[in-house]
């Protein structure tokens, strides 16, 4: 049984990158064992604690290591990813040498309001995931635009069309993971 984590880089109550990621889940195998982790409450990343981290970098940390995998889905803020999801993204990868992202299979999903879809955060997250030598499904490309169209209120994904195709996505995702997760 594979264990995937779900990274949502929006912090917002109802978010709809929350409901993205629920709609990207429910295509995952009835078996798989998926893990929310929470990024709201890490302290911004410092290099000054690399010596002693604090507590919750290390309880993040380890919930990463214990993951095979990792769905992230993103807003865009600013045309990058938000703050939040970059401290996450730091906090696991050091102290320098300790990149605990290292060999974990992603896959990538971006959402907006608008009809950009959040293509710049996507491919910033992307270069990010790279650098921290994490394999990213490269198809298909997952940028859900005009997206509060296709939610209700709470930001769960209503568009049948839509919910269908994340979880297409996420079956090729599993496919896709299957190649690195031993």
């Amino acid at each position: 049984m594979t264990k995937y984590g779900v990274i949502v880089g929006s912090i917002r109550e109802n978010s709809y990158s929350k409901g993205v990621a629920d709609a990207l889940v429910a295509g995952l195998p009835a078996d798989a064992e998926v893990t929310y982790l929470n990024i709201a409450d890490l302290p911004l990343y410092n290099q000054d604690f690399d010596a002693a981290s604090p507590e919750a970098y290390t309880r993040f940390r380890n919930d990463v290591l214990a993951q095979d995998a990792f769905i992230f889905v993103t807003p865009e803020h600013n045309r990058s990813i938000p703050a939040a999801l970059k401290n996450a993204l730091d906090v696991a990868s050091r102290p320098w040498g300790q990149n605990v992202w290292a060999g974990k299979p992603a896959l990538v999903a971006s959402q907006s309001i608008s009809g950009i879809a959040g293509v710049l955060a996507h491919h910033v997250l992307r270069q990010t995931l790279v650098f921290l030598d994490m394999p990213t499904l490269q198809q298909p490309e997952l940028y859900i635009g005009n997206v509060g169209t296709l939610a209700d209120e709470s930001g769960q994904i209503t568009n049948a069309d839509t919910k269908a195709f994340l979880a297409d996505a996420a079956q090729q995702f599993v496919t896709f993971a299957d190649k690195f997760v031993s």
